[in-house]
């Protein structure tokens, strides 16, 4: 992997891990990693997630392929990814991300600290707050909390609550991480199956919401033409949203 030369690729793959990259039948799968692997050269590869540094580096070490860098934690994360520095945040990037969320870990966590439908998730984020939710216990109340404490909530997969700093999402992120990079909007495959995938989705690259998407997902992305909706659920999918967009010759020329 040569991140550094990112903007020299002919297209960069910008997934989500849960249900999309991870997603599908295990010879999806393979398909999928081989030929990025087989195409290192012409191929980028970023990670879009919701999963932390820790999990990422893990991923990557028991084989899935190392992305050249990851957005990851909700789009509060941006780091260079490699197997020799593993998951390595790129400061002056993350800079406003920092600047928006402050210390405000500890007050978010007291406010909803025992809110019915919310179990705090046990990672300690940076600039994040995230709870398991039970829909049929949660109460609405939160949102109006968070926002009136200055950040931002997203509900995701039904079963998902995020605060994040206010502006802050995957979509945001990746494109400043491009706009470093220097490389082409046109040449971004964004690739997601849930809400927190919204933001990169309808921010104007070429995207893709793949098979079995959260129907909430789909509905929020009517009157976006520039979206595929992959028929293929998780890797496969991907694959079939590449083709549809001619960004990549899918075999050896």
């Amino acid at each position: 992997m040569n991140g550094a030369h990112l903007a020299d690729r002919r297209f960069v793959l910008a997934t989500d891990l849960d249900g999309t990259f991870l997603g599908g039948s295990d010879a999806d799968r393979a398909a999928l990693y081989g030929w990025i692997e087989d195409n290192r050269d012409s191929v980028g590869l970023i990670f879009v997630t919701g999963r932390d540094p820790d999990f990422i580096g893990e991923l990557c070490a028991g084989g899935v392929p190392w992305p050249d860098y990851a957005v990851g934690d909700v789009g509060t994360t941006i780091a260079a990814v490699s197997p020799e520095t593993g998951v390595a945040p790129i400061p002056h990037l993350e800079e406003e991300i920092a600047a928006a969320w402050g210390d405000a870990g500890g007050q978010v966590r007291a406010a909803l600290d025992g809110h019915p439908g919310l179990t705090l998730q046990p990672t300690a984020f940076r600039y994040r707050v995230s709870f398991d939710m039970d829909p049929d216990r949660f109460d609405p109340a939160a949102k109006d909390l968070v926002e009136e404490m200055g950040h931002d909530w997203l509900m995701s997969d039904n079963r998902f609550f995020d605060v994040l700093p206010r502006g802050v999402s995957k979509g945001p992120s990746l494109r400043r991480l491009i706009a470093h990079l220097e490389v082409g909007e046109e040449r971004v495959l964004a690739a997601g199956d849930t809400l927190n995938d919204l933001s990169m989705l309808a921010s104007g690259l070429p995207a893709v919401a793949v098979g079995r998407s959260e129907p909430a997902l789909l509905e929020a992305l009517d009157g976006h033409d520039h979206v595929h909706r992959a028929k293929a659920p998780g890797a496969a999918g991907i694959l079939e949203a590449i083709e549809a967009f001619g960004m990549h010759p899918l075999e050896a020329d």
